[in-house]
């Protein structure tokens, strides 16, 4: 059974929030922490400069390490990114929450449709509320809503677009080792 990613928030006392330009083979990735905790993750993002680009950021081991499972999932040697994930910064209601862990839940190089997701999200006739959800997944990638397709075994959408979606199912297909 593949483990979930972790989704804690973060004492706002000891927190800090960073916004961070991450290169990556699908483009560029804004990433947004808040203390270590990921909770947003933008594919292209329309603003970049709004991000500090990952060569001039002076970050520590732990945010070093959430780059670097990143980096590893690119290149095909990771399975799991496996990072703490912080949902309540996006205010999302309950169903959107159970939707989005339903998703974690999908093992890396498997799909499951939107209609699946939907029943073990509590809502079996919410195919298309499910399809809403994931087009707007504040966390693609590490949240795998690329992993979620058509009832007719078409791609679906995705936040990223359908040849990033493709991209990153043809990475999942070849199978690597997990590290």
């Amino acid at each position: 059974m593949e483990a979930q990613p972790r989704i804690t928030p973060v004492p706002e006392s000891t927190a800090k929030f960073l916004r961070v330009l991450m290169p990556s083979p699908i483009g560029p990735l804004g990433l947004e922490l808040f203390g270590m905790a990921l909770t947003r993750l933008i594919i292209e993002p329309a603003e970049p400069d709004s991000f500090t680009p990952l060569h001039l950021f002076d970050g520590s081991e732990s945010l070093d390490e959430v780059f670097g499972r990143l980096a590893e999932y690119f290149a095909g040697a990771r399975r799991k990114v496996d990072v703490e994930l912080d949902l309540t910064v996006c205010g999302a209601p309950a169903f959107v929450r159970r939707v989005l862990r339903e998703t974690a839940k999908i093992p890396y190089g498997r799909t499951r449709t939107y209609r699946e997701i939907a029943g073990a999200s509590g809502r079996p006739d919410s195919r298309h509320e499910v399809l809403a959800i994931l087009r707007q997944n504040p966390i693609p990638i590490v949240i795998p809503c690329h992993r979620v397709v058509a009832e007719d075994g078409g791609l679906g959408e995705y936040v990223g677009g359908g040849s990033r979606k493709l991209w990153l199912l043809e990475l999942e297909s070849h199978g690597s080792e997990p590290l």
